[in-house]
């Protein structure tokens, strides 16, 4: 079963979510974006956090349903090809 993302990922709600992928692993393996509407960097941030802890134990992250806007938005930081978003 996915991880699903919400509707909005920012500064007010980020800390929170990084720690519930954490806490559920095998879910981080495919993060379901679908969902996801109201957003900035910060969900980068949160991607990639979740992608060096499962990198550092073998796995790898699977974005999915991403929204163009956060598929240009990894692009223009250069982390698209890390989160499998190019």
């Amino acid at each position: 079963m996915p991880f699903l993302l919400p509707a909005s990922v920012t500064q007010d709600n980020v800390l929170q979510l990084e720690k519930d992928g954490l806490l559920n692993l095998s879910a981080l393996r495919t993060v379901d974006c679908g969902n996801l509407k109201d957003f900035d960097s910060t969900v980068l941030t949160l991607l990639l956090a979740w992608q060096k802890k499962l990198q550092a134990d073998g796995q790898q992250i699977s974005v999915q349903n991403a929204p163009e806007k956060l598929t240009v938005l990894a692009g223009v930081y250069g982390v698209a090809e890390l989160l499998g978003l190019s």
